[in-house]
């Protein structure tokens, strides 16, 4: 298995995705999920930039990791400054990792118009950076900045400045895509070429503008680039970067490459999910092995066959990749789909079972009142162990209040909720505050049944939807509502559907809890 050097940029490139904003601790929590992939290199930021990522370099440095190897990130040094005298360099001294990243020049027209010196000086200051680290005795990849639009432009001064780069001791030439417009052919011939002219390894770093980011580092890889730059999810600034997600399992399980521990494989999908959730971004569940639809089935037929004979319409096991198969609820599942939920619940169901029919029944019946299971197959479970028989109530609503106050500052709670929940003999009436009325209530049934249920306290809902169902009826519309919740380990989706948005977000609440303390955690 040929090896392929994996080097993250989620905490440098990645955090220059708009809407992400990562604290001292947040790069630190990405740090140990990156380890714990097994990733080879973290490139952790740029110190020259930020003084918040000196305070971080200070503090990874007690980090005990297994796998990966810090590497800070930095320019050559300025037009015209001796290379000891640049403060971009002292920063990067400070950081003190045994690695550096040095990003240079390789399109003239970079050189000319946007550093505004000569070709010369540009050649200077990569062999005087890259030869500077060396000599203390540091690791150094040399990104070579807008590389193939340099190659396009001027092929032989591109080269002579990966020859500088070369000559100074850089330990890889990374090929830069910076503004991910090279075709993945062309990246190809062009990596193919520059890999047959130098000995030293050759890397790839895409960007995702014309969404050929993951396609030109898988293209690159073939033709010769033995180390890989990405960030996890994909993010980047403007389209993002190659998402590592993508071409970690593509590379190591459908060509055979090396690029983490085989046995760390099943993690990839769980630290995806927890890079996007430290990140306080959406989770892109369409994502390719990481992202829930990817080995969901809909249609009844490919549900049937999958049943089958999961080859039949999946590439992989999904448990290779830490993900799961999921079968959506929908009008247009077959009773294989329903059956594998309903054997979630009881596996003595059979899908020539009068049950399986009565609960396929239930789904459509309950789909044309405007609930939509595709999704939010949690409360759908919830429906079959209502109609097994195996339905515990873990608690009862009595009633509740809400109460909302205008005009609301922003940031400022502006709602109140009052409940009344029975759980067994006893009654709990409680009351809490919130930014809005769907806050308010989440907050008081989770203070009323933290006392009996403490698990209570580990959820947390991390997406909220509402969608008008029949416009026509303009404010006496019905509204459907799904509710996205966590525990930190498990992702579950309840959905409630009235002509009241509060009643709706109750029911997709209420379902949330109910499922969480009927899947064994109670007790908890």
């Amino acid at each position: 298995m040929k090896k392929i050097v994996v080097l993250d940029s989620t905490l440098r490139d990645g955090a220059q995705a708009l809407g992400i904003s990562f604290t001292v601790e947040d790069k630190l929590k990405i740090v140990r999920q990156l380890d714990k992939l097994g990733i080879a290199y973290i490139e952790a930021g740029n110190p020259g930039s930020n003084p918040k990522d000196l305070e971080f370099f200070e503090r990874a440095a007690k980090l005990k990791l297994n796998h990966a190897k810090l590497i800070a990130f930095g320019s050559t040094r300025r037009v015209g400054i001796p290379v000891e005298e640049d403060a971009n360099v002292k920063s990067l001294l400070k950081a003190g990792t045994d690695a550096v990243v040095i990003f240079g020049k390789s399109w003239d027209f970079q050189v000319t118009e946007i550093l505004k010196t000569t070709f010369d000086e540009n050649l200077r200051m990569i062999k005087d950076t890259i030869g500077y680290f060396k000599k203390l005795g540091k690791e150094v990849v040399y990104d070579a900045e807008h590389f193939f639009d340099g190659y396009f432009s001027n092929p032989e001064y591109a080269m002579e400045t990966l020859k500088a780069a070369a000559a100074a001791g850089a330990d890889c030439l990374c090929l830069c895509d910076t503004k991910g417009g090279c075709l993945p052919m062309d990246v190809y011939e062009i990596t193919k070429k520059v890999v047959e002219q130098f000995d030293v390894p050759i890397g790839i770093h895409t960007h995702n503008d014309m969404g050929m980011a993951v396609a030109s580092t898988i293209m690159a890889v073939q033709a010769g680039a033995t180390q890989i730059q990405g960030t996890i999810n994909g993010f980047g600034e403007r389209c993002g970067n190659a998402n590592l997600c993508t071409i970690i399992p593509t590379l190591q399980l459908k060509m055979g490459y090396g690029c983490i521990p085989q046995e760390n494989m099943h993690k990839i999908t769980p630290v995806a999910r927890a890079v996007s959730e430290i990140a306080n971004v959406i989770h892109d569940e369409r994502a390719p092995y990481v992202g829930r639809s990817a080995f969901a089935h809909k249609a009844g037929m490919h549900a049937d066959a999958v049943v089958k004979n999961t080859y039949a319409y999946e590439l992989l096991d999904p448990a290779e990749v830490g993900n799961q198969r999921t079968f959506l609820m929908s009008e247009v599942a077959g009773r294989s789909a329903v059956l594998s939920l309903i054997q979630k619940v009881d596996p003595s169901i059979t899908k020539d079972s009068p049950e399986t029919r009565q609960i396929l029944d239930k789904l459509k019946e309950m789909e044309h009142q405007g609930y939509q299971y595709e999704g939010a197959e949690s409360s759908f479970e919830l429906i079959i162990r209502k109609m097994l028989g195996k339905y515990k109530p873990f608690f009862e609503l009595k009633d509740f209040k809400v109460i909302v106050s205008e005009p609301a500052k922003p940031g400022e709670c502006n709602s109140s909720a009052m409940i009344k929940v029975r759980v067994g003999d006893q009654v709990e009436i409680t009351a809490a505050e919130g930014i809005g009325p769907v806050n308010a209530l989440d907050n008081a049934v989770r203070k009323a049944l933290s006392r009996f249920y403490p698990v209570i306290n580990r959820m947390k809902l991390t997406d909220y939807k509402v969608r008008v169902l029949d416009s026509e009826s303009a404010t006496a519309a019905r509204v459907r509502v799904l509710i996205e919740s966590t525990d930190g380990n498990e992702v579950w989706t309840t959905i409630g559907v009235s002509t009241d948005i509060i009643e709706a977000s109750w029911k997709a609440l209420a379902d949330s809890i109910e499922y969480k303390l009927g899947n064994g955690h109670a007790e908890e």
